[in-house]
């Protein structure tokens, strides 16, 4: 509540927080009406003891004096301010179970910016640093909202086994802090969710299912960054572009343009982790006698974050004295021009990347590369693996420029009912017969590429995706070349698998998103159509002059077709397969 700093003892919040220059935190959430706050209000010490600490109503105190004027008992008083269960319970003696003799009543959700927005926040202007932490502000609440309306569930029943959606909204509790314990830029908000909720059907208060919470955390995180981008490009006119930080590991997107050194400088406590790294692993390499797996590399690292955590930064400085500092700091390092250069370099490497990169989403295409990386990283998968996958597909395609609303949603259940089946009673996994044609040779492709152990499970994802995107290329050019022209028609896209299911934005939202034929579309696609009936005619006219100047050949005598089926020479149909589906 107070940043990084300490907080000395007998000083009120609202001064600890103003001497440490950071900003008091503010209340936020659809759920603050039913506790009578709200939004923007400036969270107390008090309200925070009350509702994040102990689980009562932040105005306690007022209705349990009330409640006493009233001649009730104190325990009936006191127990008029709690919402749902008391937290006295859970220190009973007729408890058994430790995990509920400790309760827990909040979940805390960091939003932090990508590395060169951390940059470009520290080093710039105050015009720059207000636009991007307005960014900020706007792409934290977008994936709150989300949260709330799709995801947040109440637990109820027996054990807590039966879900349900709140009814209100979530009652969430802001804090903005400025720097790293390693004293670097840091923008990020910490979001303190409260994990009291009302029920729908009485309105009785409960606790939030944290597993569903928790099992959309990455689907949250990969929404945030896809509007923190799409903000940022849309104010500041800059791109993004994919960013490798470990070799073999999925890319993260950064803002292009911005020098790797200042990035390098940014990220101290990633370089602290990989010096403390190899020590780590030679240890375990001599005590298990071989090389550690993915999981066993992932708690090593956890290991050496722990080790080399520094301590809280104990010095109380305003971030225009941080602000200073940084850039004084950068400038030491890199020099004036690097840092003076910054914004500038931003936007001609916006130019360069919208020359050539196109954003557009191909829905077909979306929906393959989704389902190879998801299928070849995890195997059997839910929902929400692919609706995190299909945002960070957005974010790489789009590079910053907005996307239509429900699209994230429409390419995962264009994946489910297409390149999907049930692997359990809960899980599904790829289908490799809708995948991998039995007439054509991808299948003897595609398995070396995705069994490859010697490469990282992403790079053999990638492999995997591009293969695939590949094949559908190239089935889309044969139906070009083997169209004929029709004038005034459009191609319908083959109908799916499976039975269609409506697209929803959530669970409460009860519109329908429904595929649309943009009139750009459609005549592009006419337009390409008949150039590729023009190019056929113009080979087939290049053929027959080229018989008649050699002289006939012997002929193999042709297969029977059909009467009502007309094929092109070189272009094989197979009658009633669908080969994909096009955007």
């Amino acid at each position: 509540m107070v940043g990084d700093g300490q907080r000395p003892a007998g000083t009120p919040l609202r001064a600890a927080q103003d001497e440490a220059g950071v900003p008091p935190g503010f209340w936020t959430g659809r759920g603050l009406a039913a506790v009578g706050l709200a939004g923007g209000d400036v969270v107390t010490e008090r309200q925070a003891e009350l509702l994040l600490g102990e689980g009562r109503h932040p105005d306690a105190d007022r209705i349990e004096r009330e409640r006493l004027e009233e001649g009730k008992s104190p325990a009936q008083a006191r127990r008029a301010t709690v919402l749902g269960r008391p937290i006295e319970h859970n220190k009973s003696k007729k408890t058994e179970k430790a995990k509920e003799r400790s309760p827990w009543l909040a979940i805390d959700l960091v939003f932090r910016a990508p590395s060169a927005a951390q940059i470009a926040w520290a080093l710039l202007g105050d015009e720059e640093r207000l636009v991007l932490e307005l960014c900020q502000a706007i792409a934290r609440d977008k994936a709150l909202a989300w949260l709330e309306e799709s995801v947040a569930e109440i637990r109820g029943g027996s054990g807590g086994k039966r879900r349900a959606p709140i009814r209100d909204g979530l009652i969430v509790a802001v804090f903005r802090h400025y720097e790293s314990r390693a004293g670097k830029p840091l923008l990020h908000d910490h979001a303190i969710v409260s994990i009291r909720a009302r029920r729908p059907h009485d309105g009785k208060w409960g606790n939030l299912s944290a597993d569903s919470l928790m099992a959309h955390i990455v689907a949250a995180d990969t929404l945030y960054i896809l509007y923190f981008m799409e903000e940022v490009s849309a104010r500041l006119g800059w791109a993004w572009e994919p960013r490798e930080v470990t070799p073999g590991r999925r890319p993260v997107m950064d803002i292009a343009g911005i020098d790797q050194r200042l990035i390098d400088w940014q990220s101290t406590r990633r370089q602290q982790i990989e010096d403390a790294l190899p020590i780590l692993t030679a240890k375990y390499e001599e005590k298990h006698g071989h090389a550690p797996g993915e999981r066993a590399s992932y708690a090593l690292a956890c290991q050496a974050a722990d080790q080399t955590r520094p301590p809280k930064r104990t010095e109380l400085l305003s971030l225009t004295e941080l602000r200073k500092r940084w850039r004084d700091s950068a400038i030491r390092a890199y020099g004036a021009d690097v840092v003076d250069r910054l914004a500038e370099r931003a936007r001609a490497a916006a130019a360069a990347v919208w020359e050539r990169v196109r954003p557009v989403v191909d829905i077909a295409l979306a929906a393959v590369d989704v389902v190879a990386v998801v299928y070849v990283m995890r195997g059997a998968f839910k929902r929400h693996h692919l609706l995190a996958e299909a945002r960070r597909h957005l974010s790489y395609v789009l590079r910053g420029q907005p996307h239509q609303v429900g699209l994230d949603e429409q390419i995962v259940q264009t994946v489910v009912d297409d390149y999907t089946r049930p692997a359990s009673r809960r899980m599904m996994t790829a289908d490799l017969r809708a995948l991998y044609p039995r007439d054509t040779e991808d299948q003897a492709v595609l398995r070396p590429l995705t069994r490859k152990r010697t490469a990282s499970p992403y790079e053999r994802a990638r492999l995997a995706a591009d293969a695939l995107a590949a094949r559908v290329h190239a089935v889309r050019r044969a139906e070009r070349l083997g169209s004929r022209a029709r004038p005034r028609t459009v191609a319908v896209p083959a109908a799916s698998r499976s039975r269609p299911r409506p697209f929803r934005t959530g669970r409460k939202a009860g519109r329908m998103l429904e595929r649309t034929t943009d009139v750009d579309t459609v005549e592009q696609t006419r337009w390409t159509f008949e150039a590729a009936a023009k190019l056929a005619a113009k080979l087939q006219d290049g053929r027959r002059e080229r018989a008649v100047a050699h002289g006939p050949r012997p002929q193999p005598a042709p297969a029977a077709a059909p009467p009502s089926h007309t094929q092109q020479p070189g272009i094989q149909h197979t009658p009633g397969r669908t080969t994909g589906r096009v955007a």
